[in-house]
């Protein structure tokens, strides 16, 4: 690393796979524009600048240089090894909630290194579709999937921070019943903050401990982002055997078309068959009733 103290400049040498892996996270975005024969790749955006240079130099310059440089080094380079975990759908009116916790050791990143591995949601499906089957292969995981028939009972006790606490010490949990000796960083991509975390399991019956929490850590931490796909991939093969079910393409997220699809699904189905597949505590919900 190169660091300028006037300029806050931060760079290093990439791989094509390590430049399109930033790429990847700006284009459609509007703050990605070609360059020329030196500079290949300029993105601009309010606080920072990454230029990209047909070198293979990535220089980050701005207020931001320090953090962006950070995050995109520790998914090439990323300390070793390292736990982390991620959830989907919880914000979700149909499908349900999916947390995995994963397992990076320094001969499992050899194997992955040339993917584009990062948060989910800077991912198409399609991708996720594509890499998601090899990660399950490859790197040592616990994957947990909450039927919303079962969050439905949940949620009468417990509310949604509290639910993905319990889910997240379960996936480690799990992963240590795999036999996996988990690390001193082992990273929760964080919800709700460490103590209140904590405070959500004090019922259970046994509690991992030593985890640190970060937000935005499926940018930061490779583990995370494996968790953040595995889970993603996990809950659209989930929607996958819902349409399939149904016969009906479940739409995602809780939005006007949700709200469409839900009435629509109650005429043919009836509101107990909703039930089942759909998270009752959402409005989306109590707009049918």
């Amino acid at each position: 690393m190169r660091y300028n103290e006037d300029m806050k400049n931060y760079s290093f040498k990439a791989s094509r796979e390590e430049i399109e892996r930033i790429l990847s996270d700006y284009r459609n975005s509007g703050k990605l524009s070609s360059g020329d024969d030196i500079l290949k790749w300029k993105i601009r955006d309010s606080g920072f600048s990454i230029n990209i240079y047909n070198s293979g130099s990535v220089v980050f310059s701005g207020q931001k240089a320090e953090e962006l440089y950070r995050r995109y080094r520790s998914l090439i380079q990323p300390v070793l090894p390292q736990a982390g975990s991620d959830e989907v759908g919880t914000g979700d009116f149909f499908g349900p909630i999916c947390v995995c916790a994963a397992f990076v050791d320094e001969d499992i990143f050899s194997q992955i290194a040339r993917m584009n591995l990062t948060d989910s949601k800077q991912l198409t499906d399609i991708y996720i579709r594509e890499i998601a089957p090899v990660l399950i292969d490859k790197v040592p995981h616990s994957l947990l999937v909450l039927e919303n028939s079962r969050y439905n009972q949940v949620i009468r006790s417990h509310n949604m921070n509290a639910i993905k606490a319990m889910m997240h010490n379960k996936a480690y949990l799990n992963l240590q019943g795999k036999g996996i000796t988990l690390p001193s960083q082992c990273v929760v991509d964080d919800f709700c903050g460490e103590t209140l975390y904590y405070r959500y399991l004090s019922g259970e019956p046994e509690v991992f401990h030593g985890l640190t929490f970060h937000t935005k850590a499926e940018s930061q931490f490779i583990s995370v982002a494996i968790g953040s796909i595995i889970s993603r991939y996990a809950f659209l093969k989930y929607m996958d055997e819902l349409s399939e079910r149904y016969l009906s393409v479940f739409p995602k997220g809780a939005g006007e078309p949700v709200d469409q699809f839900a009435a629509e699904f109650v005429r043919q189905h009836g509101l107990e068959e909703l039930r089942k597949v759909a998270k009752c505590n959402f409005r989306n919900y109590q707009k049918l009733l």
